[in-house]
């Protein structure tokens, strides 16, 4: 089951097909060079970055994922990542990502 967060972070070239992208990724499309940052599978880590194919594996069919993120290329990936990790610093002074995520979603706080 896919969750996504409703003030995604959008890479700057997947912001041209973000629509087309989110609606592949939902769907189990092939999304080429798609990569999405979810909140981390591991809650002692702050995100995984899995590359869209990925996605389309048995592995994922029932798991929860969070998606936070798009970006085309991994080193948009790797950028977008850094861009939530600063935010996060920058307004609450540490890095629990998850926490401000989950609170943004719920509308206890301001992500812009």
């Amino acid at each position: 089951m896919m969750k996504w967060y409703r003030k995604l972070y959008i890479g700057e070239k997947a912001k041209k097909d973000r629509f087309k992208f989110i609606w592949q990724v939902k769907h189990r499309h092939i999304v080429w060079n798609g990569y999405v940052i979810t909140l981390a599978s591991n809650e002692q880590n702050l995100l995984d970055i899995i590359q869209v194919t990925e996605l389309l594996q048995p592995y994922y069919k029932n798991r929860e994922l969070f998606i936070v993120g798009i970006a085309k290329g991994y080193d948009e990936a790797l950028i977008v990542a850094k861009d939530i990790i600063d935010e996060v610093y920058q307004k609450t002074g540490e890095f629990n990502i998850r926490q401000f995520i989950l609170n943004c979603q719920k509308g206890n706080m301001s992500s812009s």
